[in-house]
């Protein structure tokens, strides 16, 4: 049975960075497009990026373009979201998503897997 786990998430002051971490089994991870989207309290689940199959093509919602970074390790079936300069804004639970296709997707109707999410809280 396919599952995702993300991990990484936590407290962290305005400015300040955190790695999140996507480890997929059950699933052929290599043949998955995946994505980072987010949700905050009372808000609907938002895209935030997503990188292709290879890794090679990535996109980026633009409120977090040049302050994240989406990678994928597919020897590891793990997916990657390093954040840099975080707001308190970006404060919301992250899920990480798989659809199996060459490229991602913005809409999240698109992806079949689904993560139970990490919580990232930034304080200001």
């Amino acid at each position: 049975q396919a599952q995702l786990v993300e991990s990484g998430g936590g407290l962290v002051q305005a400015g300040g960075s955190l790695r999140l971490s996507c480890a997929a089994s059950g699933l052929r991870f290599s043949i998955n497009a995946m994505a980072w989207f987010r949700q905050a309290p009372g808000k609907d689940r938002d895209f935030v990026a997503t990188i292709s199959r290879s890794g090679g093509s990535t996109d980026y919602a633009d409120f977090v373009t040049g302050r994240f970074t989406i990678s994928r390790d597919n020897a590891k079936n793990t997916m990657y979201l390093q954040m840099n300069s975080l707001k308190p804004e970006d404060t919301a639970v992250y899920y990480c998503a798989a659809r199996v296709w060459t490229y991602g997707s913005r809409r999240s109707d698109d992806y079949t897997y689904w993560g139970q999410g990490t919580q990232v809280t930034v304080s200001s």
